[in-house]
């Protein structure tokens, strides 16, 4: 092959790289609904209808998010979308706070901000 082809196909695997992180960061984001879906079952009485019908939502939500890692990790490596599971603990936190009023504390920033600069380190490599 020569270095204009493999020029070209290095730079067309960056941009397909690029192009899957709002990919990753939407299937992180609906992975994370998953809590909100749990900690509203956790709030409704033991075995009511309301209870099975956030733990219901819970179970869908984990099937849609199953098939969009599944089309995640099609189209790149494992060890490279992983790295992005952090997020999900960035949108916990955040939806967390904004739906059920849960304070966000200096040790929460804290982690937030290590996961971000792991994801942006390795990221870079």
């Amino acid at each position: 092959m020569t270095d204009l082809a493999e020029k070209k196909k290095s730079e067309k695997k960056k941009s397909g790289k690029f192009l899957m992180i709002p990919a990753l960061l939407g299937a992180n984001f609906v992975y994370s609904c998953t809590s909100v879906f749990t900690k509203l079952s956790s709030l409704q009485e033991p075995l009511s209808a309301k209870y099975f019908l956030f733990l219901g939502c819970a179970v869908s939500v984990l099937g849609i998010y199953s098939i969009l890692w599944q089309q995640i990790i099609k189209r790149m490596p494992v060890s490279e979308a992983y790295m992005y599971k952090g997020t999900v603990l960035l949108f916990v936190l955040v939806i967390s706070a904004v739906l059920f009023g849960e304070s966000i504390t200096l040790h929460n920033i804290i982690g937030a901000s290590m996961i971000v600069g792991g994801i942006v380190l390795f990221s870079k490599s």
